[in-house]
């Protein structure tokens, strides 16, 4: 063990540990989700970016020797290389707005960089995680920025699954261009259309929301780093900010940009709330297609039956040969999840009082939840069940003949009063539209059959 103090008093810590006594008392207060922050990959590669970026600010302005920083900044690296994520313990559920974090990383990086210079873990009178790693900076800016250049480094990577799942839904539209089945509102027959315009238009509404995720982007990308405890600066040198913004901007490969007013940026957290927003919004489409999906499959014989889902697993203990929409239903209890997520960052985002709102963990832990649980759920989602998806082609095309909705199609042709009179009697009789059509000698087979066979112009495509 070594001793470490801080303003309590004194406190042993494993020697072995990177960690000091500010993150031993934050993992002594704060054993709530047993989720530790090391667990979320990107906050700890934002915070080694930050801190990296940080140290080239201060030495760029004088204020950091050159014997401290190329340790720091070298420790930073490897930091952000994931190389020291165990030791990032603090539960990500914790009180202090992110100070506890915040330590967490001054000392692991303080602790490398000592012995990267040839110095014992502890020995802070030589690189301080204080005085020098958090050098110009404040949990309040540092922790927020840290919270972006993670979202924006899980969006990225949540937008290239939905690039495969759109693609997925796309493919499957052109693929199934010709089949022709009725469309449905209300659960209810309406008129013709294809199975590849159904596929088709889940690949749009999913553009719609990457297009959504681009925006969250750029509102992200403004940062309040610099603005220390409130958003005024205090203890910064001059031309900090718009240092440390170039330096983060290069090592991130992103354009971060300086927000106007520092003090707003500081309590305003109307940024999490906004993406966290289009995450719900993605949720909540992902979760519709899932219920199309297990409709349209459902049965096999005492369902819709329309199309078929690739088997994953047997489905019941009981039931021998039942086979269950599973992937779909992964997808369905992302959405609640991330339903719910909103709901907490909303809260805390409301929560937030004067210069500084406290419950940015909670917001942090949230969104990255939500994204992760979307981004695998896209993958399995395209993987797992839509590139495997066939259709029921002449199932299909026989629901077209018998349904009743026909009528409205071929309205143009036998005049609407005619058209309902053929609808009451098929609905009555039990027959079909085609049979019906042909009875009350409205059409000939020949020409039923003709307006049936021009899918395009049945579908709205002519």
């Amino acid at each position: 063990m070594r001793l470490e103090h801080d303003l309590l008093g004194e406190l042993e810590v494993p020697e072995g540990a990177y960690w000091g006594v500010h993150t031993a008392r934050a993992v002594e207060n704060f054993g709530i989700s047993g989720v530790a922050i090391g667990h979320y990959r990107s906050l700890v590669r934002a915070l080694g970016f930050i801190k990296e970026a940080s140290a080239m600010a201060n030495f760029e302005l004088g204020e950091l020797a050159k014997e401290q920083f190329e340790p720091i900044k070298a420790a930073c690296i490897e930091v952000r290389d994931g190389k020291f994520d165990s030791e990032f313990v603090v539960d990500a559920i914790q009180g202090g707005a992110g100070t506890s974090t915040n330590m967490n990383a001054n000392e692991v990086i303080a602790n490398r960089a000592l012995e990267l210079a040839g110095f014992a873990r502890g020995a802070y009178e030589h690189i301080h995680p204080l005085n020098h790693v958090n050098m110009s900076q404040s949990t309040n800016d540092v922790y927020p920025t840290a919270i972006k250049v993670a979202l924006i480094i899980e969006i990225l990577a949540l937008l290239d699954e939905l690039e495969r799942l759109r693609s997925a839904f796309a493919a499957k539209g052109v693929e199934f261009a010709q089949v022709i089945k009725m469309g449905r509102t209300q659960l209810q027959d309406a008129v013709p259309m294809t199975l590849g315009q159904e596929f088709t238009a889940y690949g749009v509404t999913i553009s719609e929301d990457e297009s959504r995720l681009r925006e969250a982007i750029r509102l992200l990308s403004e940062i309040n780093l610099g603005g220390t405890a409130i958003g005024t600066q205090l203890n910064t040198p001059e031309g900090y900010a718009q240092a440390v913004c170039r330096h983060l901007s290069d090592l991130c490969e992103h354009d971060f940009v300086v927000a106007d007013n520092l003090i707003e940026a500081t309590q305003d957290t109307g940024v999490f709330v906004t993406a966290s927003s289009v995450l719900k919004r993605l949720a909540i489409k992902l979760s519709k297609i899932s219920n199309d999906l297990r409709l349209l499959s459902s049965g096999p014989r005492a369902g819709f039956g329309e199309i078929n889902l690739p088997p994953r697993q047997a489905g019941s203990s009981i039931m021998p040969g039942k086979v269950n929409p599973v992937i779909p239903e992964v997808i369905n209890q992302i959405a609640f999840t991330v339903i719910g997520n909103d709901t907490t960052v909303t809260m805390a985002s409301e929560a937030g009082q004067l210069e500084l709102n406290a419950f940015e963990p909670i917001i942090a832990r949230s969104l990255l939840m939500s994204i992760t649980y979307l981004r695998r759920g896209c993958k399995v989602l395209a993987e797992f069940c839509v590139n495997g998806i066939t259709a029921n082609v002449e199932y299909l095309r026989k629901t077209v003949e018998n349904s009743i909705g026909l009528v409205t199609a071929i309205s143009p042709r036998i005049g609407y009063e005619n058209a309902t009179a053929v609808a009451k009697r098929a609905q009555e009789t039990g027959q079909s539209v085609r049979e019906v059509v042909i009875e009350m000698h409205l059409l000939t087979a020949d020409e039923f059959d003709q307006i049936l066979g021009d899918i395009d112009r049945l579908t709205g495509r002519g």
